[in-house]
């Protein structure tokens, strides 16, 4: 396949994979196509050992990374060395109690003493993720990717001096147009469908809206699991699919085995967009956390980041517990579609052979 984007990296194929695990973004860009690693969760330290062993494993091709960089979030003005302490005094004790209450309801118990301390700020705040790009531009990464809203114009300056292309996600015509005015090279148009954070347009709608808003490379995101959906995108006026929750269920996703499970079993239906998780909207799998946010118990999600700085003691301790029923993780509509365990080369293999069925098909459809 050739389009802009394929030619821009020099892959074979437009098939962009989103996962935090190292060896599914390994997998995907050896297979062809580019994996993309989501740093969220990485110290600058972690984020270096993650980024160093997908150079020594990617055999020489090109892969990217993915940082959080919202424009909008509260504690954005503090300086750096005081910003965990004052956000953690703007979380009010009323939300304190009521995940503690929650917590007690199914039975979760606390860490244990010798738990390590976790991470109550990740990087989506400018002052922890600008520490992961530069750690990421140190490394031979061709893409640096921005999940939430236009990147600040000095980091695509930035990788720009480096070589390196920036694509940032939109979920409206109007933030791909942000977007291509601070400088990025590529434009994620995601749908409503998608997992993680997300907007209200359904992917069907948004991805024309884009292809005709802005002049740059389109990557349909949203719902994309199979190549029907992403012949559909690319029929839309996409030249790339941008896939995420597809690689989930793969064999060297590190996704725990009770979330690979309950993703297997679900349907489309078992989704639901939500602030629980972050503060923004993000669609996660439905379960008895996001409706006790949604109860009229609930005391209201707080901005990001402090929601997130809230209840991450809370997902830990779920996570150590056998409270399944309240673990929560973003998870798209596709999850629908995945009900078996296979490689990361037999899923892009049936993408790609999807695909050229579905061309055939449509050429038969308009054959004399």
């Amino acid at each position: 396949m050739r389009t802009r984007v394929t030619d821009m990296f020099g892959i074979e194929l437009p098939i962009f994979a989103f996962s935090h695990c190292r060896d599914v973004v390994a997998a995907v860009s050896r297979a062809g196509g580019m994996g993309v690693l989501g740093a969220l969760y990485f110290t600058p330290e972690e984020l270096e050992t993650e980024l160093k062993w997908i150079d020594d494993h990617v055999d020489g091709r090109p892969y990217g990374v993915d940082v959080v960089m919202p424009a909008s979030y509260e504690g954005a003005d503090f300086a750096t060395d005081e910003l965990v302490g004052r956000l953690q005094a703007m979380i009010p004790e009323g939300h304190r109690s009521f995940v503690e209450n929650l917590l007690a309801e199914h039975g979760v118990p606390p860490l244990s003493a010798d738990a390590d301390a976790g991470r109550v700020l990740l990087g989506w705040t400018d002052a922890t993720a600008r520490p992961q790009v530069e750690v990421a531009l140190r490394h031979p990464i061709a893409l640096l990717a921005n999940a939430l809203g236009p990147p600040p114009a000095d980091v695509v300056e930035l990788a720009h001096s480096h070589g390196v292309k920036v694509a940032a996600l939109a979920s409206t015509p109007r933030h791909a147009l942000k977007q291509v005015e601070v400088g990025v090279d590529v434009v994620v148009a995601q749908g409503t469908e998608a997992g993680g954070h997300t907007g209200e347009i359904s992917t069907m709608v948004l991805i024309p809206q884009v292809v005709d808003a802005v002049d740059v490379p389109v990557l349909a995101a949203g719902g994309i699991g199979n190549g029907r959906q992403m012949a559909a995108g690319l029929a839309l006026g996409a030249e790339g699919v941008w896939t995420g929750s597809l690689w989930l269920t793969v064999e060297e996703a590190d996704t725990p085995e009770m979330a690979k499970r309950r993703i297997l079993e679900a349907t489309s239906r078992d989704t639901v967009r939500s602030r629980s998780w972050t503060g923004k909207p993000a669609r996660l799998l439905r379960n008895e956390w996001t409706e006790a946010w949604e109860s009229t118990d609930s005391p209201g999600t707080l901005p990001m980041p402090l929601q997130f700085m809230l209840v991450s003691d809370a997902l830990r301790r779920i996570g150590r517990s056998d409270a399944s029923e309240l673990a929560t993780f973003p998870a798209g509509q596709i999850i629908g579609l995945m009900n078996q365990v296979r490689s990361t080369k037999d899923v892009i293999f049936n993408l790609m052979t999807e695909y050229g069925e579905a061309l055939e098909r449509l050429d038969r459809i308009t054959e004399d």
